[in-house]
């Protein structure tokens, strides 16, 4: 679906990749969908089951992994909502369609594993200086080391899912998980030190611990998540594959400048203006871009690209089109 407007001089041209991709990307919403579904239904048994188990033991550093898995699920439920609708196509009020509710459910994602730090360190403090005794040290390290062994197998599929699709929103629901694999493996170190010390105050040294690197995923994730919603330039590799696509076909143009790039959800957003040959026929013209936004989509997946073609100043010292160039 391409529109073409013709001014004097200029040669604007647009197509609707976006559409496409979208009624194309039925198979990509649905793995989406599948993998945030997954992660919905793990955290939902993990949190109960640590929870339960946190309480029976008195452990402050396992009922924190339970209030961690919580915020998992309260992720996992955002992700869930936030991939069905990055999917729908652009419309009247969003006419770059809707990536960026990914890079928003991103960042509230983020604001809930901070939140979820806070609250383990208020705990771990009161903790401190109200010390309890830790008792069923022996389930507790059962449910620790089934939540990592679940939350490594779940995570790796949303990675997975996430890379394949482009989706920051899984992305961030996979870290989510990593981050309790690591902390579920902290409070497990916790709990063996409590049974061969008899120290009490490795478990809220424990959940200190976990509260630092919960804290530190989520400033992660607000800084990653924030550099599509504030339009950062795609990663260098993905622009030098941009450029590559353009310059296979240099014998065809003057040159290329004003590259122009940035991601909304899984979606990238490329423009650029293409300088030709005042003699060129629109037709030419025309093939040439359908040439090179094919090159640009094949090499950086689910692409919405816009070329803009200019005349060129004339100046034919150096054109590669010098030769048969009609003004000359």
């Amino acid at each position: 679906m391409c529109r073409n407007e013709f001014n004097p001089g200029t040669f604007h041209r647009t197509c609707g990749k976006i559409i496409v991709d979208h009624k194309m990307g039925d198979g990509f919403l649905d793995r989406k969908v599948k993998a945030a579904c997954v992660s919905v239904i793990s955290n939902s048994f993990l949190t109960i089951g640590k929870l339960v188990v946190g309480l029976m033991m008195g452990s402050v550093s396992v009922i924190s992994e339970a209030v961690h898995s919580g915020m998992d699920l309260v992720a996992a439920l955002i992700a869930f909502f936030a991939v069905r609708k990055a999917a729908q196509p652009a419309d009247a009020k969003h006419r770059y369609g809707h990536g960026k509710f990914e890079n928003v459910a991103g960042i509230i994602e983020a604001l809930l594993i901070i939140g979820a730090a806070m609250i383990i360190i208020w705990q771990a403090a009161n903790k401190f200086f109200t010390a309890t005794p830790v008792e069923a040290l022996g389930l507790g390290a059962l449910i620790m080391g089934f939540s990592a062994g679940v939350n490594l197998a779940v995570s790796q599929y949303l990675f997975k899912v996430a890379r394949e699709t482009g989706s920051p929103a899984l992305e961030a629901d996979a870290w989510h998980l990593r981050t309790d694999v690591y902390t579920s493996a902290g409070v497990l170190g916790g709990i063996g030190a409590m049974h061969l010390t008899g120290w009490q105050f490795w478990d809220p040294l424990t959940a200190v611990v976990i509260a630092v690197l919960i804290g530190k995923a989520g400033f992660k994730l607000i800084a990653d998540s924030g550099a599509s919603i504030l339009d950062v330039k795609l990663p260098e590799p993905e622009e030098e594959a941009i450029r590559a696509a353009v310059t296979q076909y240099g014998s065809e143009f003057v040159e290329f400048h004003a590259l122009r790039t940035r991601k909304s959800g899984s979606e990238r957003h490329i423009d650029l203006h293409l300088v030709m040959p005042r003699h060129s026929s629109l037709d030419n013209v025309h093939g040439l871009c359908d040439r090179i936004e094919d090159a640009i989509t094949d090499a950086v997946p689910k692409a919405n690209v816009l070329i803009h073609v200019e005349p060129c100043d004339e100046k034919c010292e150096h054109c590669v089109k010098r030769e048969e160039c009609e003004v000359e």
